[in-house]
């Protein structure tokens, strides 16, 4: 798969791949081993695998759980870390002593690893599940050596939410445009509403408001190219993004840097904040009895070259370390994961997530779930959030940092562009 080859919607039709993972000694919280529970002994025939797991919200958390309660050939001892601490420290983490088996993301970041030797080839594991998939799920599981590394779970587009309730109540209306878009916020804050809930104290979620606003206005393909690092960040197609970017931020919920998106996304349920742009997890932060109030819509157009053809839907899956020890056993575990019937408990249990597996039962799916997955088969491009789409190292070294800095001084644009060229040139040699 190349790296900057577009996931067509006619390759694609359900998924893409997106945002970080793992950490380096994995000092987190262990359940302990998970009995086998029938299948091939009390004690599961292929001995203990080990999965370091980064699901460590509640709703997540409780999934993966139940879906490992079906897990009969092993007994699984699940070692989960904070999502972020375990993205922060992935590289250190394969190289160390790694669990058998870990969760990732498609595309370039399993790419990476692949590449690097810290991951187990399961070209024969696909042997056996490829027919659950389509092409494109193969696409982006297949390191640049032609083998799979990897077996997608579970996807999720970025949008920009709202309830339907207090739309209703105030008569708003979805925007098609940028104009549209701001004349909507302005009114929500004639209204006494903070328009866009806004959080970036983990690093990642404001990649998805940069993601987009890039591919709304240079398109996918210039956007994949400069997460590639064949693009120059001074040039003035990446300053209009900022400059984009900066005319939205009084806009966006202040003090963004010092709220996690756990919180911004409790300020859309409470109605103190009218949008919200991420992806569709944010359906976890709703009490079930809230979750058919919760709509969203594409972000609107910024050039009419591009309009709406692209979006982030990030694929999140598993991974066999090189320094696996239990290998049968691990890639036991991937086949189950692989199964549709596997797959249907997770997403009936996290609303904000959509199976992978072709043979996955979508008649189940919540309002929201139907309509994501009809925005992800609609898109022409599908990108893998700004943290998939590129180097690990430039994404957590330079790219996090830097946003940051222009949540928090957005006026400095032309300095902050220079600086990030200039470690790119020295990350992409």
């Amino acid at each position: 798969m190349d790296h900057g080859a577009p996931l067509s919607r006619r390759n694609l039709l359900l998924g893409a791949a997106a945002a970080f993972g793992v950490p380096a000694l994995l000092t987190g919280c262990s359940s302990g081993p998970r009995p086998a529970t029938g299948g091939a002994s009390a004690s599961g025939g292929l001995g203990t695998v080990t999965l370091g797991s980064n699901a460590s919200d509640e709703v997540p958390k409780k999934s993966l759980a139940t879906v490992l309660d079906s897990f009969h050939s092993a007994q699984v001892k699940v070692n989960t870390v904070d999502h972020n601490t375990f993205q922060e420290n992935i590289n250190r983490y394969l190289k160390g002593t790694p669990d058998d088996v870990f969760t990732w993301f498609a595309g370039y970041r399993m790419q990476f690893f692949a590449e690097q030797g810290l991951a187990t080839d399961i070209s024969d594991v696909w042997r056996e599940i490829g027919g659950d998939y389509t092409q494109a799920f193969k696409d982006a599981s297949t390191g640049t050596d032609g083998k799979q590394y990897f077996v997608p779970f579970t996807y999720y587009p970025w949008a920009v939410f709202y309830r339907k309730s207090l739309w209703q109540q105030k008569g708003y209306e979805p925007p098609r445009t940028l104009d549209e878009f701001t004349a909507l916020a302005r009114k929500m804050k004639a209204d006494g509403l903070i328009p866009l809930a806004f959080a970036d104290k983990d690093g990642w979620p404001a990649m998805g408001t940069f993601d987009i606003i890039n591919m709304r206005t240079n398109g996918y393909d210039f956007h994949i190219s400069l997460m590639g690092g064949k693009e120059s960040w001074t040039d003035p197609r990446v300053r209009q993004v900022f400059d984009t970017w900066r005319g939205l931020m009084e806009y966006h919920q202040p003090a963004a840097l010092g709220r996690t998106w756990q919180e911004a996304a409790q300020s859309l349920q409470q109605k103190k904040t009218g949008m919200y742009l991420l992806g569709m997890f944010v359906a976890q932060q709703f009490p079930e009895n809230e979750r058919d109030d919760l709509d969203f819509f594409t972000f609107p157009e910024i050039n009419p070259a591009h309009g709406t053809d692209s979006i982030d839907a990030p694929i999140d899956g598993y991974m066999i370390s090189a320094k696996a020890k239990n290998v049968d056993g691990a890639k036991a575990l991937l086949k189950h994961l692989a199964q549709a019937a596997a797959q249907n408990v997770a997403t009936g249990l996290d609303p904000g997530t959509l199976a992978a597996s072709s043979k996955a039962d979508t008649s189940g799916y919540s309002a929201l779930q139907k309509r994501g997955a009809e925005l992800v088969s609609k898109a022409a491009h599908i990108a893998q959030f700004l943290d998939r789409d590129t180097r690990p190292d430039f994404a957590s070294t330079v790219m996090i940092p830097s946003l940051q800095s222009f949540v928090g001084k957005p006026g400095e644009i032309d300095s902050l562009l220079a600086g990030i060229e200039k470690q790119k040139a020295t990350i992409f040699r």
